[in-house]
């Protein structure tokens, strides 16, 4: 099963990416994850798409599309999703020929962590309607929240937090049960 996993994160340091980077480290069996980034996806343009779509956003689409499910490891900005990963995700939903083929029943999990006490509860929240429109079949039979993240990682950024590290898995051994019983 080929999962691609996207941080909505630019930051070098970010929490989102630390725990996308625990999720392939501890996928479960029969789950493979590859993890991909927003960088380098300019701001959406649809002067610019009509030209050609950027490389990045191109080879991420073909990536997704080519995959068995999607996680999104999203940040929370102002008790919201982040506007960079918005655009990123505006970016692979068009034209609409690539909405379909890029998110159309794909299974689809959001995930996220955050220094505040709350984690990404209404950033993942407000992806809700985003994924609705794209048809994505939205895992949502289990959440990961990680809150106070600052201090459940190492300093080499691993997920030290014991608890948490066994939370993510048995979020991704449910995602995987999910993505094995969804139709396409």
């Amino acid at each position: 099963m080929k999962i691609i996993a996207i941080s909505g994160s630019l930051r070098a340091g970010s929490y989102n990416t630390a725990l996308m980077r625990e999720a392939v480290s501890i996928a479960p069996e029969g789950m493979t994850i590859i993890p991909e980034t927003i960088n380098g996806i300019p701001l959406y343009n649809t002067d610019e798409e009509k030209i050609a779509a950027p490389t990045k956003v191109a080879a991420l689409k073909d990536l997704i599309a080519s995959a068995d499910g999607l996680l999104l490891f999203t940040p929370e900005y102002n008790n919201s999703l982040p506007g960079v990963f918005k655009n990123a995700i505006d970016w692979l939903s068009s034209p609409d020929a690539d909405a379909h083929r890029v998110f159309r029943g794909r299974p689809t999990g959001i995930l996220g962590a955050s220094a505040t006490g709350f984690g990404t509860i209404n950033s993942q929240t407000a992806w809700l309607p985003v994924l609705r429109a794209l048809q994505t079949n939205i895992f949502t039979r289990s959440r990961f929240l990680l809150s106070r993240a600052q201090h459940a990682f190492d300093p080499a950024g691993r997920l030290a937090d014991e608890k948490a590290r066994l939370q993510l898995l048995e979020y991704l051994e449910e995602f995987s049960r999910f993505v094995g019983t969804s139709a396409r």
